[in-house]
């Protein structure tokens, strides 16, 4: 799993790097050779394409030289456009000459005609002028490359845009980015992803991104010291139970689905069919007796707990109707698509006040922990536990919710939700959302999934992953309720709190980009498509 790292932290790691034994060349190599890989991945061949690599003086500029021999070698029509001309003698020059690679510089081209003439039917642009180098604003000179570059990516339909480590004058640091940076389509950083490529200010300007191994052992001291971590397939997949041949459907467990009201009668059917399709044996939907008929027809391979309902809402007492299904659930979920009308916010308040005699109501507020020396708050007697939605709202009423839910429960806010339950409001979370997260998962001792664009997951222990999906497709109603149904999937296969959030929300990362895929324009893809896209997710990320 890479990392996530601060520029400053990076440098850090790759000089520990080089005194361990790894040269700076081999680093530069690795990181050139990742870069026209992840081009030739993205494009299937690179034979004939004509490829633009603008070149910085540095660092950054030498692995875009790299890039252009491998790219070069591989078929591709290859020009370098050097912002000042390299040293006769640096060795990715050399290389890149011998390849075949067109090289000019702008120094030499004071009016630019040359670069004209080169970015004249260009299809792929490195950008590798600055990386984390980043410096705004940026030289005129290299901002001026980059507006008739991008001058030229308006004009040309399939061209694609591939940032060396950082877009230029980008920072890596806080994703803030010039005005004349290149958006690209697809990033490849090393060693480690940059906690600027993962802020909401960068999210348009990074692209796809790919982390790159440069080479750096896995032992480093630097490296071991940092705790978050950029999601991948892998973690995904191992942290999904395995699904022996000998399996029947007591197996994969049982999950019970607490949702739904008169106004949200698809929120149930989503959590409970997203349950489902990511594996859980049998789950059962607990809704109010009103909109059963509506939803029956629709899950037919669901059993049903139909719920007292006040005006089309959960009823106070149905918490005693919930509590005949949790001898058999190994999961439960709450929360989504149930309003908060004071029925429901009720039925929640007895449902976690179970075996606490005089539990009652506090306006104390924006769940800060109690400065009580002692509690008699005790944990509800539940299995592992889903909050979600207008539950995470309602648990304010609730006096130290936090000591009241099974530990670690897990708790999925979107920012808004997350905002109110902190105390701290949506545009403090956003703005330090990995921080946020953490904090409150420490301090309420469940587990954080904040979702959003780079969807954050904490544990209380001080793990912090962040998943590398940035897409409108999930912008969407309802998809929150299938990401909450696929965690409680999880939880009842068997799989901790914190491992089954990170899986869950990778997997519903990638079930939106391919229902994106499917539907074909951002704007259409709909919460039952993500929900439809959940096999192909498996699929995607080898769990078939």
């Amino acid at each position: 799993m890479p990392k996530i790292t601060t520029v400053s932290q990076m440098r850090a790691l790759e000089a520990q790097a080089h005194a361990a034994g790894v040269s700076y060349e081999s680093m530069m190599e690795l990181a050139g050779t990742a870069v026209a890989a992840a081009i030739s991945r993205r494009l299937g061949s690179v034979e004939g394409v004509q490829v633009l690599v603008l070149v910085g003086p540095g660092n950054n500029g030498g692995d875009g030289l790299v890039a252009a021999r491998h790219l070069a070698l591989a078929g591709a029509a290859v020009k370098a456009y050097c912002l000042k001309p390299r040293a006769a003698a640096d060795p990715q020059l050399i290389g890149a000459l011998a390849a075949n690679v067109f090289v000019a510089d702008a120094e030499s081209d004071q009016r630019l005609r040359v670069f004209a003439n080169v970015l004249r039917g260009t299809r792929v642009v490195v950008d590798a002028l600055f990386g984390t180098g980043a410096r705004r604003p940026m030289p005129e000179a290299a901002a001026q490359l980059l507006r008739k570059t991008h001058a030229h990516i308006l004009q040309t339909s399939d061209a694609l845009t591939v940032a060396v480590d950082c877009p230029s004058g980008f920072d890596c640091d806080t994703g803030e980015l010039d005005r004349d940076t290149l958006r690209a389509d697809l990033t490849v950083t090393f060693g480690a992803a940059k906690f600027g490529q993962l802020s909401l200010a960068g999210a348009d300007a990074i692209g796809d991104l790919h982390v790159a191994d440069i080479g750096w052992p896995a032992d480093l001291p630097a490296l071991q010291a940092i705790k978050p971590q950029l999601a991948t397939a892998a973690d995904a997949l191992a942290s999904l139970p395995p699904r022996p041949r000998s399996a029947h459907k007591g197996t994969f467990g049982t999950a019970l689905i607490v949702a739904g009201s008169v106004n949200y009668t698809g929120a149930a059917y989503l959590a409970a069919a997203a349950a489902y399709r990511i594996g859980a044996g049998l789950v059962t939907a607990a809704v109010p007796n009103a909109i059963y008929p509506m939803l029956a027809g629709q899950l037919p391979e669901a059993t049903w707990l139909l719920l007292p309902a006040d005006m089309g809402v959960i009823a106070g007492k149905a918490a005693a109707v919930v509590r005949t299904g949790l001898g058999a659930a190994s999961a439960l979920l709450i929360g989504p698509g149930w309003g908060q009308e004071k029925p429901t916010a009720e039925f929640l308040r007895q449902l976690l006040a179970e075996g606490e005699p005089g539990a009652k109501e506090s306006a104390m507020g924006f769940g800060v922990r109690s400065a009580r020396a002692t509690s008699a708050a005790q944990p509800a007697k539940l299995p592992p536990t889903v909050v979600d939605a207008d539950a995470l709202k309602l648990l304010l009423g609730i006096d130290e919710w936090w000591l009241r839910l099974p530990a670690p429960a897990v708790l999925t806010p979107h920012p808004g939700e997350m905002g109110v339950l902190s105390g701290l409001g949506r545009d403090a979370v956003q703005a330090d959302r990995i921080g946020v997260a953490l904090r409150f998962s420490a301090q309420w001792g469940h587990v954080v999934l904040l979702k959003g664009a780079y969807t954050v997951v904490a544990a209380p222990d001080g793990r912090v992953t962040v998943q590398p999906f940035a897409t409108p497709a999930l912008a969407r109603a309802g998809t929150g309720d299938v990401l909450a149904g696929m965690t409680a999937g999880l939880l009842a296969q068997g799989v901790a709190p914190y491992e089954a959030a990170l899986a869950a929300a990778y997997l519903h990362g990638v079930a939106g980009q391919l229902a994106a895929a499917r539907v074909g324009a951002l704007a259409s893809v709909l919460a039952s498509d993500v929900l439809a896209a959940i096999p192909a997710a498996l699929n995607a990320v080898g769990a078939a």
